[in-house]
């Protein structure tokens, strides 16, 4: 991981209800968006913006819960209100919390886009930020199995 954020010695955030809490003490490293398929499905939007910090420098106040979206990765969130939070590979010592968490997100600007095969065509950002698909971006993929529902009506 490159990229730090600076001036930015370590982050905080929650959910919309305040009954979960974070703190890492460290600074962010290599924040970025991602246009993945399963991003796009876990955050209800189309892409996530992600915050990554070491896992060891994480204190959680209230205790989160975790959906196993595939076999390699869990993604928490508010048990209470349903506010999604962070997404880890099992394997990594890194968690990525969303940055619409954080208590301060303009702290913390993206240096990349991960997982262009999926952004919706419609939607066009001129950022000037590199641009990867998902198999460059991650050593973790090999062997996944998504479990998110794909069912259509």
């Amino acid at each position: 991981m490159a990229e730090d954020t600076g001036t930015v010695t370590g982050i905080s955030g929650g959910c919309q209800c305040g009954a979960v809490r974070y703190r890492a003490g460290m600074a962010p490293r290599y924040v970025h968006y991602c246009h993945c398929r399963m991003c796009q499905r876990a955050v209800g939007n189309i892409f996530a913006t992600l915050v990554p910090v070491r896992k060891d420098s994480v204190a959680w106040t209230g205790a989160p819960s975790f959906f196993r979206s595939s076999s390699k990765a869990t993604r928490g969130f508010c048990p209470a209100c349903g506010t999604p939070l962070s997404f880890a590979y099992d394997d990594s010592d890194w968690i990525c919390f969303t940055l619409g968490s954080l208590d301060d997100p303009a702290a913390v600007p993206p240096v990349i886009h991960y997982g262009i095969e999926s952004q919706v065509p419609w939607f066009h950002m001129d950022d000037g930020l590199p641009r990867e698909a998902t198999e460059e971006a991650s050593q973790f993929l090999e062997g996944l199995e998504s479990y998110q529902r794909r069912d259509a009506f």
